[in-house]
């Protein structure tokens, strides 16, 4: 925008400003008749309609697998992708406030008084690259499995085994491959290290605070062999 330009703008500006209405009380006036209609809609739409809150939550149950919102899909697989847990605060909190701030001082860094995006060449490679970035993450996490599944390749005759530890909440504790928590032992490779018979032990009397699966084997006992099984199955690939 030349000198020239400019100063046609700020006349036609001047102009246009004198044969305006104030913002007060006109548009304030408009806003907030729009405000009222829109909550009058919303409370008409929960009364006709209800809320949908589903069943109410189970702190007990093995089975629930937790899953953010769609909008949050792309911390979630960054948080597959910074694996660490000593860098799990970094990838929660230090990268979105970097890339955060980054964007906020935008207009700082790129003066250029062009409104064409063509010839903004830093500001729409920023904007699209945090697009483009945030897209990726989120269609990732979308398609990612469930954070209690087991990502181990499994024998066959131990892929039910597989199945049950991952609904039974072990990795809610445990560590089995990439997936899991470090509360409890890693048991990626628990094989090497015990038999069967205790495997069997350990989960029928655990130390506090795991819980116990003596229910478990008197009530389906055959899920419980196969629970045994699969996790005496986990050794590591050189033996």
């Amino acid at each position: 925008m030349n000198a020239r330009e400019k100063e046609q703008y700020l006349r036609e500006y001047s102009i246009l400003k004198n044969e305006g209405k104030s913002f007060f009380p006109y548009a304030v006036a408009k806003d907030g008749a729009m405000a009222v209609i829109t909550m009058v809609v919303i409370i008409l739409m929960a009364l006709a309609l209800g809320a949908e809150l589903g069943p109410k939550a189970d702190a007990t149950t093995t089975s629930f697998v937790p899953r953010p919102e769609w909008y949050f899909f792309f911390l979630f697989e960054l948080l597959r992708v910074v694996k660490p847990p000593a860098l799990v605060f970094i990838a929660t909190v230090g990268i979105p406030t970097i890339c955060l701030v980054l964007l906020l001082l935008l207009p700082f860094f790129d003066r250029n008084p062009e409104r064409n995006p063509l010839r903004r060449p830093i500001a729409m490679t920023a904007g699209l690259a945090t697009i483009a970035a945030m897209t990726y993450l989120t269609v990732l996490g979308a398609l990612a499995g469930a954070p209690t599944e087991i990502d181990l390749a499994t024998s066959p005759q131990h892929e039910e085994g597989k199945e049950i530890t991952a609904s039974a909440g072990c990795l809610g504790c445990h560590k089995i491959g990439e997936n899991g928590n470090t509360l409890g032992p890693n048991l990626t490779d628990i094989g090497d290290r015990l038999g069967k018979d205790a495997i069997s032990r350990t989960l029928i009397n655990p130390t506090p605070p795991m819980p116990s699966f003596k229910t478990l084997r008197e009530q389906k006992p055959d899920q419980f062999n196969k629970l045994v099984a699969y996790v005496a199955s986990l050794k590591s690939d050189d033996k």
